[in-house]
């Protein structure tokens, strides 16, 4: 029995051409498509899709939040974005809402059929140069959060169970200065306490 795929895309042309791609293959067959999200998801029901093939741009709600509201209603559905954008938010919102793959619109017959191949056995099929974004952008984030050399040796202190007053003794500051340092901590950890900011500390190997 083949696969089946649904296309949700509002450039009709490309939409045909991708469908008639699919429609060659042994696997695949495009049981229908749609312009805009919200038919795509009134007719999920009855189109029983493995793979949707979701752009990003489309008239009224766009393709990362039907993504998510698609997700929610069939979570075991692969969704496979092909669009022009290639900026990391995008590529980060989409993977967020429950993307199983990114591919840029150019992308070649044979690397379609395998990308749709490679979803269904388990994969993330992704363009080599948005696999490329999306490691760089990760590791932007990963090394994002700097703390200063006295706001680590602050959380260093307070993490091997010293009181602010010892921390105070040991670092030649006052209390005061020693919640301005914490103050600042928690705003670039986004935590809300001294446990938490040094479970992250540690986590993101900060001190």
């Amino acid at each position: 029995m083949k696969n089946k795929v649904v296309i949700v895309e509002d450039n009709i042309p490309l939409g045909q051409a991708f469908e008639d791609i699919i429609n060659s293959t042994t696997n695949f067959m495009v049981v229908d498509h749609y312009s805009n999200c919200e038919e795509a998801i009134d007719n999920l029901k009855s189109d029983a899709p493995n793979i949707i093939l979701m752009d990003i741009d489309l008239p009224g709600m766009n393709g990362v939040e039907g993504t998510k509201k698609i997700k929610q209603k069939l979570p075991k559905t692969n969704i496979i974005m092909i669009t022009v954008y290639e900026n990391s938010e995008m590529v980060f919102d989409a993977l967020c809402a429950g993307a199983t793959g990114y591919l840029t619109k150019n992308l070649k017959p044979d690397d379609l059929i395998g990308a749709l191949e490679e979803a269904m056995s388990g994969g993330a099929p992704m363009s080599i140069h948005i696999a490329k974004m999306v490691v760089n952008s990760f590791q932007k984030k990963q090394s994002s959060i700097v703390l200063s050399q006295r706001e680590k040796e602050v959380l260093t202190l307070l993490s091997e169970g010293n009181s602010y007053d010892i921390i105070g003794e040991k670092l030649f500051i006052s209390r005061n200065t020693i919640k301005f340092h914490l103050k600042n901590i928690y705003i670039k950890l986004q935590v809300h306490s001294n446990i938490e900011a040094i479970q992250k500390a540690n986590k993101e190997n900060l001190i």
